[in-house]
């Protein structure tokens, strides 16, 4: 590896430290500002606060990467611009191709440890994280997937709801269908609301009807209340809503593939996190060639012009990758295509902000 290259490898994976050493203290003193109060409210043990804090590093961090990532590079890019050391590098028969293969190397490495994080350590993190907002910050009632939850409970029986209202427990349209070992549908159990009674964990219905199949007549019951115990609980029907998140590759890839036996509705939410966590190496890459594109020219405004386009730019890609994150969870678009469909533009970015770079 030629001089330049160790130079510029240095400072890309030095300054990209710096800006997240420097940044996550800044967070964290913006959060206990901001959350201070209910921490002392609720008498919230040091060692909770310590291990939050810890599970906030990790899992804002890892949310916030692109920003930090973009900062990194057009901070140092732009001096080495404003310096003439780009326009003397490439006057001297360096190719810019050639220019950044330091830039890739130390997305390389960036992309490996956020491989790793993303895939075994930020999960706990995440999982640490909610718990711990919801327990004391937050509201004590866990945020659900709270409509159309249609869940397989055994090998023959199904539940439906059309909505949950998590705070007080109560399911709405609910119906429970139970097959025979045939497939046929041997009884069916509808009712206008269903509502958890934790205090003797049974369930109790209103509007109540039974449809009991046999083989040429159906026997009908009806009833306006009944208390019965149901054969699941009610966190198997309302998982919460970011329990993907929490669990590494190989629990997710059980999960889903677990959610996906059971018909579950929201299958696309566990999906999607599953494809955002395999495309963040590449995403490293394609901020890595937008930034340098955009700082290795030398502007009139500086390096504060830099700065700003880079965050800009930075914005754009999470704003991109959330609206398409909402496509997939509410619309129904691919999963696959909501997290490939931002890169792709990006890179398609990149590639013009290069090629504009060169001229």
């Amino acid at each position: 590896m030629k001089l330049i290259d160790k130079y510029i490898l240095k400072r890309y994976i030095f300054t990209f430290l710096g800006m997240t050493v420097l940044f996550i203290p800044i967070g964290i003193m913006i959060d206990i500002a901001e959350k201070v109060g209910k921490m002392i409210e609720s008498d919230v043990p040091i060692t909770e606060i310590l291990q939050y804090y810890w599970n906030f590093t990790l899992y804002i961090g890892s949310i916030l990467m692109p920003i930090f990532l973009s900062l990194s590079i057009i901070f140092f890019t732009s001096k080495l611009a404003a310096n003439t050391e780009i326009v003397a590098l490439l006057s001297s028969g360096i190719s810019f191709k050639r220019f950044l293969k330091p830039y890739f190397i130390g997305a390389s490495l960036v992309a490996s440890l956020m491989f790793i994080l993303v895939m075994f350590i930020v999960p706990k993190a995440s999982e640490g994280y909610h718990e711990f907002y919801h327990k004391y910050l937050g509201s004590k009632n866990l945020q659900t997937i709270s409509t159309n939850v249609y869940n397989q409970i055994s090998d023959n029986e199904f539940v439906y709801v059309s909505s949950y209202d998590p705070a007080r427990q109560r399911g709405y349209n609910f119906t429970l269908e139970h097959f025979d070992d045939n497939d046929r549908l041997d009884y069916k159990i509808s009712a206008f609301s269903i509502r958890y009674k934790k205090n003797d964990s049974s369930y109790q219905m209103t509007t109540y009807q039974k449809r009991t199949m046999l083989d040429s007549i159906t026997i009908i019951e009806n009833k306006a209340t009944l208390d019965t115990v149901l054969n699941f609980e009610i966190s198997d029907l309302t998982p919460v809503s970011y329990i993907a998140e929490t669990k590494n590759l190989m629990e997710l890839n059980r999960f889903i593939e677990e959610q996906k036996a059971k018909g579950a509705a929201n299958i696309n939410t566990y999906i999607l996190v599953r494809y955002k966590r395999w495309f963040m190496p590449i995403s490293i890459f394609i901020l890595t060639l937008i930034s340098v594109s955009v700082s290795a020219i030398k502007r009139r405004g500086g390096m504060g012009l830099n700065l700003a386009i880079g965050v800009l730019v930075a914005f754009m890609y999470i704003f991109f990758d959330r609206v398409f994150g909402t496509l997939a969870t509410q619309s129904g678009l691919s999963p696959f295509l909501a997290v490939f469909i931002p890169n792709l533009l990006f890179a398609v970015l990149g590639v013009y902000l290069l090629n504009n770079a060169k001229r």
